[in-house]
């Protein structure tokens, strides 16, 4: 694949997929295509972080930053149907395919958006009980540590931050990047397996 799954409007050829997938204890079914992450399956980190993760005991919607084709968000916005759940992601087919398998599941209460510039320029002044990333390690740190500055900012008093990666691929430059967001104090690893971490960071 020549172009990278961060890329804004992807021109690789169409050959969508659809196949079935467990999450939460709940079946789904997803279409996937090139151009857009992990297009054969739910990878395991998206897996992982589905599976960690624990409804914060506040209200307020769920962010979920870089949805691609939908598993994260659309999973937890079945889990708790209570809730709505916002996706973004900077590429539109990904978005599409989340549109796509958010009807194709019956999940009403996600909101899928997509912004050429992320989060960077998508509606400031909203406010989270939780965002959920599992971040674009290819897109490069900067661009992974600005999704961590923004989700703080985007985060509600007593909010958390839930972040998925692997070790290899940045895991303790991100602990460090939470704790000086966060405060050291409020990090913690919630899960660990196969070389990836999951994240906690509360504010505030």
């Amino acid at each position: 694949m020549s172009e990278h799954y961060y890329t804004n409007k992807p021109s690789s050829s169409h050959d969508e997929k659809t196949w079935t997938f467990t999450l939460r204890g709940e079946p789904f079914s997803f279409t996937t295509d090139r151009g857009v992450f992990s297009k054969g399956e739910v990878d395991f980190g998206s897996r992982l972080l589905i599976e960690t993760f624990v409804f914060p005991g506040l209200d307020g919607d769920i962010l979920d930053v870089g949805c691609g084709y939908g598993p994260i968000g659309l999973a937890l916005a079945k889990a708790d149907p209570s809730r709505r759940v916002v996706m973004i992601d900077v590429n539109e087919r990904a978005c599409q395919l989340a549109e796509k398998n958010a009807k194709a599941n019956g999940v009403k209460n996600a909101d899928i958006h997509f912004d050429e510039r992320g989060l960077a320029g998508f509606e400031r002044s909203a406010r989270y009980a939780a965002v959920v990333t599992n971040p674009p390690i290819r897109a490069g740190k900067d661009v992974v540590h600005d999704i961590y500055e923004q989700a703080y900012e985007r985060l509600i008093p007593e909010g958390e931050c839930w972040v998925v990666i692997q070790k290899k691929q940045g895991a303790p430059s991100t602990k460090q990047k939470l704790a000086e967001l966060f405060g050291t104090e409020n990090v913690e690893v919630k899960g660990k397996k196969k070389g990836y971490y999951v994240f906690l960071a509360k504010k505030n």
